[in-house]
């Protein structure tokens, strides 16, 4: 049985009793990170989204650490160009501590609608305003339409240069 999970925008696959290094998440050691699952498989395949919601996926923060330095060079021969820089990714190390699939949805994972007769009663909406001399210009007047211009191209300039006369004994001869 495992999962795959999304945390930090990308996709890990998790098994109960590893461990994951992924980016830093901002809870502290030892707390408990519940992990949104994309894909289940115990037996036969889940990718629906509405069974997904069914999926646990728990995890514990182990640790928080840094990535290897990666050493970034850039150089251009003969140019004098050279730029040197270095990165660590800033990592969480979590342990899987639980994957299962509920029979039905965990109470925190149903989406708040509210019904149309509850947004707000007749009484309080305010009545559409009327046009009249204190009403804003700007508010219902349509943009004016662009107007279109065409530019002259640099290839008209070019054919109209003409060729210089070449003068008599300036070769050298």
């Amino acid at each position: 049985m495992y999962a795959v999970v999304e945390t930090g925008g990308k996709q890990y696959k998790a098994e109960k009793g590893e461990t994951l290094l992924v980016d830093r998440l901002s809870v502290k050691e030892g707390d408990k990170v519940s992990l949104r699952a994309v894909m289940f498989r115990d037996g036969d395949v889940v990718t629906d989204p509405g069974e997904l919601e069914k999926v646990k996926v728990e995890a514990t923060v182990a640790e928080h650490l840094r990535g290897p330095k990666l050493r970034i060079f850039k150089y251009k021969a003969k140019k004098g160009y050279r730029r040197r820089a270095g990165h660590r990714s800033e990592l969480t190390r979590l342990e899987i501590t639980e994957i299962k699939k509920m029979a039905r949805k965990p109470a925190g994972a149903k989406a708040e609608t509210k019904p149309a007769a509850e947004t707000k009663p007749a009484a309080e909406t305010k009545p559409a305003a009327k046009r009249g001399p204190t009403a804003k210009k700007g508010a219902t007047r349509k943009a004016a339409p662009r107007k279109t211009t065409t530019r002259k191209t640099t290839a008209s300039k070019a054919t109209a240069r003409k060729a210089s006369p070449k003068k008599e004994g300036s070769d050298g001869s």
